[in-house]
């Protein structure tokens, strides 16, 4: 049986290891999605509540969350990040230093 865009969405951000970040065109492409990144924000903004899943350690190509800043969303998700260690700089995450590698990843 083949397996979803959705599930291989969901695989691709459960192996994002903590402390660590993962662009959305980044997680498309890791899902075999090149150019789907707008899917991946679209299936992540529909997990459940308490999904486990962690869609956090997934932020825009300028390293920076996606939500309006100071909005409930954005705060929550800035929290885990830095409970995960990852510092900000003027409301930016430093690709340079937290992105996620991995072959053929960049």
């Amino acid at each position: 049986m083949e397996v979803s865009k959705h599930e291989r969405i969901w695989q691709v951000v459960s192996m994002i290891p903590t402390g660590k970040v993962a662009t959305y065109g980044q997680v498309a492409r890791m899902a075999g999605l090149k150019n789907h990144s707008r899917m991946v924000g679209s299936v992540l903004s529909q997990l459940p509540p308490h999904s486990g899943l962690p869609w956090h350690r997934v932020i825009n190509s300028k390293g920076r969350i996606s939500f309006p800043q100071n909005s409930p969303q954005y705060n929550k998700q800035k929290q885990l990040l830095l409970a995960e260690g990852i510092n900000f700089i003027s409301d930016k995450v430093s690709l340079a230093s937290y992105q996620w590698q991995t072959e053929g990843s960049a």
